[in-house]
């Protein structure tokens, strides 16, 4: 997109975010000019966000460094019904607790990335449950719903997907998109919100949410849409064998964090360095560019970076000094992941396969199996080729034993 003159616009572009835009010059126009409160919104449905949220996250973060105003709306209402955009079945209904106790967990990890406070571009978190479980039903269908079509609504791809696989979609999950839209509504006129951004999926979403503040405000909402990210591979981002990238250090450790950034894909790292950090474009540039062993190197830095935003710069630093302990010295560093055993439990031994297992390393005993024919399996930096051998108390070494999986996956399995 040429011709740009806002600096958010700019930027959003350069780091890879621009997928589609409602009235693009209009709202460069906009962003030129004024300070735009501009949201993403969230539902609770998991008790961390993952890597996956995380691309919503940068955006913000953009919107923020721009001189922007960005707004986080926590979807404790939308969660009750299920957004059925991707997805094949019903989502779950949670309970009012565990929507709570989402909804707090999510608040810590947005205050990593955003500052929050009252100044004009300082971020602010609300909760659509506020208005949308206050709503009359007969009064709302009758002001919002009658200004949506069915006829269009199942054409919208979130609904189309799920009828052309003759998969069931629930009256409940239909209402999500208009919850959407009023939701938009909403907050322009609580906090005069001028954009909406979201994945390439949210466009049916946030163009209903635009039509909507036209007929019932007579103003000009836009939409802001984003490539849904995935890994050279083609893999959904954030997705791995061992399940999901949580942002939650008690969910997965800034050590695996780190990890997880430290093995993407060589045809990725200057794509997810101007998506996960914010590095200097020119500095990505120079990085992308490194070839051969140098690109372990560019590695790093994503890896570092991408764990500095989220845990901090001392664990980004600790979790760095970890592998090189580790895969340079070929060591045991106390840093490692760690997983307590009980005395018993080491005296009496424990298989192998049902130890790498219980460490998180493989999925399942057959899982475990696999690795072991494959010569994917370690104890101690020793190769596991007996799927039957027994760990015990004459495998600790300085009080630990050292689970590998491949060279860049090791637990410490410690005597509590």
């Amino acid at each position: 997109m040429s011709g740009l003159r806002s600096a958010f616009m700019n930027e959003f572009a350069a780091r890879g975010h621009m997928h589609q835009s409602t009235n693009a010059e209009a709202l460069d126009a906009l962003m030129a000019g004024s300070i735009v409160p501009g949201y993403i919104g969230f539902d609770c449905t998991a008790p961390s966000m993952h890597v996956g949220n995380l691309t919503q996250i940068m955006r913000l973060r953009v919107l923020q460094r721009n001189g922007h105003k960005p707004i986080v709306v926590i979807g404790g209402g939308t969660t009750k019904i299920g957004d059925p955009s991707g997805k094949d079945e019903t989502r779950q209904l949670l309970t009012e607790a565990t929507i709570a106790h989402h909804k707090a967990r999510f608040g810590e990890i947005f205050r990593r990335f955003l500052t929050f406070g009252d100044g004009p571009t300082d971020a602010i978190m609300v909760d659509n449950a506020e208005w949308l479980d206050q709503l009359p039903y007969i009064p709302f269908l009758r002001d919002i719903g009658r200004h949506f079509s069915v006829n269009r609504m199942i054409t919208m791809d979130s609904v189309k997907l799920r009828l052309e696989r003759e998969q069931p979609l629930s009256f409940l999950e239909f209402n999500y998109m208009i919850l959407q839209a009023y939701d938009f509504v909403e907050l322009y006129r609580r906090f005069g919100c001028r954009l909406q951004m979201g994945g390439s999926d949210q466009w049916g979403n946030i163009v209903s949410g635009i039509d909507l503040a036209r007929r019932t405000d007579n103003v000009e909402l836009f939409g802001l849409t984003s490539p849904l990210i995935t890994t050279a591979s083609g893999a959904k981002m954030g997705k791995t064998a061992a399940g999901a990238v949580w942002l939650s250090a008690d969910m997965l450790s800034a050590y695996d964090y780190w990890q997880y950034w430290r093995n993407v894909d060589d045809a990725d790292v200057g794509r997810f360095l101007r998506i996960f950090t914010d590095l200097p474009l020119d500095e990505i540039a120079r990085l992308e560019a490194l070839q051969g062993a140098e690109r372990n190197d560019a590695k790093k830095v994503l890896a570092g970076e991408a764990t500095a935003l989220c845990h901090g710069r001392a664990e980004a630093e600790k979790a760095a000094d970890t592998a090189r302990q580790t895969f340079e010295g070929s060591g045991v560093s106390a840093n490692l992941p760690t997983l307590e055993v009980s005395a018993s439990d080491i005296d009496a031994g424990m298989g192998v396969l049902a130890a790498f297992t219980r460490a998180g390393l493989t999925s399942s005993n057959g899982d475990a199996r696999r690795q072991v024919s494959g010569g994917g399996l370690r104890v101690n930096d020793e190769p596991v080729t007996d799927d039957k051998m027994v760990i015990g108390r004459a495998h600790l070494r300085d009080g630990a034993i050292k689970l590998s999986l491949g060279r860049k996956k090791h637990v410490l399995i410690r005597p509590a």
